[in-house]
C-alpha cells in the first residue's frame, strides 16, 4: 500500500477514483446533506483567482437564480477568508451553497487530485486564458491560498443521491456544460 503524497502545505490524502454515472455520490461532509427533494449540481473550483473558476462560478450563480429546482453547491479549496473575499469580487453567491475545503478532503473524496503541468499551462489553456480576459474581462486574480495545480470538476446528482453527470475537468481552461447537466438531470 502506497503512502499518501506530501506537499509543502499539508499531507496529501488518498484520492479515490472519480465517481462514475450510476455510482452513489460521495459525501459532502458530515455537516452537509444532499436534499431529498431535488437534484444537486456540485462544482469543484480550481482556486479563487483562477479565471476559469470565476467563469464557472458566475455561470453556476446564474443557473442557481433561474433554476430553483436544482440545489447548487460550489466547493472552494482556498481558505475561508480568501473565498469570502473572492465571492464578493466576482458578484456574490446568490443561491449557491459554498463549501470551503482548504485541506481538499472533499476534492479527494470525489476523485479530484493535483494536476500535471500540461493540464495547467498547456498552449490551449494559455490561449483560452488570454481569450477569456480580452473577450469577457475575466483575468487571473491574486490569490493567497489554494493550489493552482488542483483539478476542478462538476457533478450532477439526482434526488436519490446517485451521480447522473460526471465531468472532471480535462484541463485548467475547461468550463462545465451546465446545459448538458440540466438535460441529464431532467431539468428544462
Amino acid at each position: 500500500m502506497s503512502q499518501p503524497q506530501q506537499n509543502s502545505h499539508a499531507p496529501e490524502e488518498e484520492v479515490i477514483p472519480v465517481p462514475k454515472v450510476g455510482d452513489r455520490a460521495p459525501s459532502l461532509g458530515s455537516d452537509v446533506q444532499f436534499p431529498q427533494d431535488k437534484p444537486v449540481l456540485v462544482v469543484f473550483l480550481r482556486h479563487c483567482g483562477d479565471p476559469f473558476a470565476e467563469k464557472t462560478f458566475k455561470l453556476l450563480t446564474d443557473l442557481s437564480n433561474h433554476h430553483p429546482e436544482i440545489h447548487c453547491v460550489a466547493v472552494s479549496q482556498s481558505n475561508q477568508e480568501e473565498t469570502d473575499k473572492w465571492i464578493v469580487q466576482v458578484g456574490g453567491e446568490w443561491e449557491v451553497q459554498v463549501l470551503v475545503d482548504p485541506q481538499r478532503a472533499l476534492y479527494h473524496a470525489w476523485g479530484l487530485g493535483l494536476s500535471s503541468t500540461w493540464y495547467a499551462v498547456n498552449p490551449m489553456a494559455l490561449w483560452h486564458t488570454w481569450k477569456l480576459g480580452t473577450e469577457e474581462g475575466i483575468w487571473n486574480r491574486n490569490a493567497q491560498s489554494g493550489s493552482r495545480w488542483q483539478i476542478g470538476g462538476a457533478f450532477g446528482v439526482d434526488a436519490e443521491g446517485v451521480v447522473r453527470w460526471s465531468r472532471p475537468a480535462g484541463s485548467a481552461d475547461e468550463v462545465p456544460d451546465f446545459g448538458e447537466a440540466l438535460r441529464v438531470l431532467g431539468v428544462e
